[in-house]
């Protein structure tokens, strides 16, 4: 869980380019510098991982309904809809739009500090 001033160093420019809630929040900031000296910043990649890592006990798991979306269970499940890619992360997709392409099948959800461990709570 995001302490309320933890949340406010978000609005600090040049405190971190990414919020707290970003997939990219962790992830290292390269410089490039091009040939005329200036300098280029940007996201060093971003690993996963090994999905044969994650323990039963850090995700849950859910059965898709019809009708369901990414974003619309990472609201109930984290109470914030642009939290859809830690969803993605813990299950083997490619394309995020797969995870609830089909009603029925079984998807993991990460639990607090599960895959990943980027906070957030399992509301069910």
């Amino acid at each position: 869980m995001i302490e309320p001033y933890e949340s406010a160093f978000d609005a600090i420019p040049g405190s971190h380019p990414y919020p707290r809630t970003s997939r990219y929040h962790d992830a290292e900031i390269g410089v490039h510098r091009t040939a005329d000296g200036t300098e280029v910043r940007y996201a060093e990649r971003r690993l996963l991982p090994p999905l044969g890592e994650a323990a039963d006990d850090d995700t849950a798991i859910h059965t898709v309904n019809s009708g369901e979306r990414p974003d619309h269970l990472a609201q109930r499940y984290f109470g914030d809809p642009a939290q859809w890619w830690r969803i993605a992360d813990a299950n083997p997709v490619l394309d995020p739009r797969e995870l609830t392409a089909e009603p029925g099948q079984e998807i993991e959800i990460p639990l607090p500090g599960g895959f990943g461990g980027t906070g957030g709570g399992v509301r069910g």
